[in-house]
Parts: C-alpha cells; sequence; structure tokens
C-alpha cells in the first residue's frame, strides 16, 4: 500500500487518540480509536503506540474480514472488537476505547451511573450497557461488546474501560467525555447525599426533542 493511502483518516484518528491521552481519558499504551474510511477497510491505532505522541504513520489500516493491509504497523489486539461492532452496526462511523477513571470505576462495581442528573447525560448517552467481561483481545470480549452495543452507544466493559460508538469521532470522543461527567456527577452527588433529578415530565420532553 503506497505511504499516502488513506493519509486525511490516519491523521484524524491519530489526532483524536492523542487528544483522549491528553484529556486524562486513557494511557500512555492503554485504548484504541478507529474510523470506518469505506465497506471494506477500517483505520485504528496500532498496537505498542505512545498515545500522547501517536503520528498518522502509526495507524494501521485493515480490511473488514481482519487483514492488515498496512504492513508497516503491528494490529491492535481489539482490532477484532472494533470489525466486530463495524460489522453488526452498519451506522456506526468511529469507535473510541479508553481507560477513563470515572467511567471505568463503574465497569468494576455493581453501581450504575446516573444519566438522569444533567440533560445533556441523558441525551447524549442514554442508558450505557454493560458488557460481561472477556479477556482483552479475545473473540469472547469482542462478541460482548458488539451485543451490547445493539443495545447502546456507550458501553462499560467489564473490569475493563469504557467504549463509545457514533457516527463521527467527534460524537464518539464526545460521548466517552460526559459519560466520564455523568460519572463524576454520579459519586460526588452520592458523597453529599443530595440530588436533583429530572422529572419523568422533563425526561418524556428531552425524549420528544432528541430522539
Amino acid at each position: 500500500m503506497h505511504k499516502e493511502a488513506y493519509l486525511k483518516e490516519k491523521k484524524e484518528v491519530a489526532k483524536w487518540m492523542r487528544r483522549l491521552y491528553k484529556k486524562g481519558l486513557t494511557t500512555s499504551l492503554g485504548g484504541n480509536i478507529s474510523l470506518r474510511i469505506d465497506e471494506h477497510h477500517i483505520a485504528i491505532t496500532a498496537s505498542e503506540t505512545d498515545k500522547g505522541r501517536i503520528k498518522a504513520s502509526q495507524i494501521a489500516i485493515v480490511a473488514m474480514d481482519g487483514q492488515l493491509v498496512d504492513l508497516s504497523n503491528k494490529v491492535s489486539m481489539e482490532t477484532g472488537m472494533h470489525l466486530s461492532i463495524y460489522n453488526k452496526r452498519s451506522d456506526v462511523m468511529a469507535i473510541v476505547h479508553a481507560h477513563a477513571p470515572m467511567g471505568s470505576l463503574f465497569a468494576v462495581t455493581t453501581k450504575t451511573i446516573n444519566t438522569h442528573l444533567l440533560a445533556e447525560a441523558y441525551t447524549i448517552l442514554g442508558h450505557p450497557e454493560k458488557a460481561a467481561y472477556a479477556a482483552p483481545g479475545s473473540e469472547e470480549l469482542a462478541a460482548n461488546v458488539a451485543v451490547a452495543c445493539k443495545a447502546a452507544d456507550v458501553i462499560l466493559m467489564a473490569n475493563h474501560g469504557v467504549l463509545a460508538v457514533g457516527t463521527s469521532l467527534l460524537q464518539a470522543f464526545d460521548r466517552i467525555e460526559v459519560l466520564e461527567n455523568a460519572a463524576k456527577m454520579t459519586v460526588l452527588t452520592a458523597l453529599l447525599k443530595d440530588k436533583s433529578e429530572l422529572t419523568e415530565n422533563q425526561l418524556t420532553e428531552l425524549k420528544s426533542i432528541f430522539f
């Protein structure tokens, strides 16, 4: 493959990955981002790359059947999970998997993130789903997350991290940020032992406007 092929898409994925790291939503070697290029290919962050300094040249191109097109990069161990989601949902154009601290807190507890505190959280997140645990990079994890993605756009990956899908990298990234903020609000209101949730009428109004 020519080194300039899919350069625009590679630059976009690298840019959002750097932003994810700078926001403190993932670790140096953790997390991954992908973008659907067309019906046959995706661009995805390569394995063993410094997420805070990742460049376009460190973004891999993978075919929908899992074959690595760009042989200059080592494919991410979570590529199968991304492909599984893309194959299950034709509307998904981008995926962000992160190790966001507060969101991940709810991936290791039985508590749920309260999305009824802020209108933004309810309209952007709905009700996040939890995907059953399986080893990172495994076919079982890919299957578990793909099943959860049928019901929601935001996933808590049990004992692992968080994931969001979207029609663009911006939308998927925003969902991760809103999830992190909603998780913080849930914890803080619990500590304060005081909260004012949206009423059923208010939730119904939001549904009529945004859904």
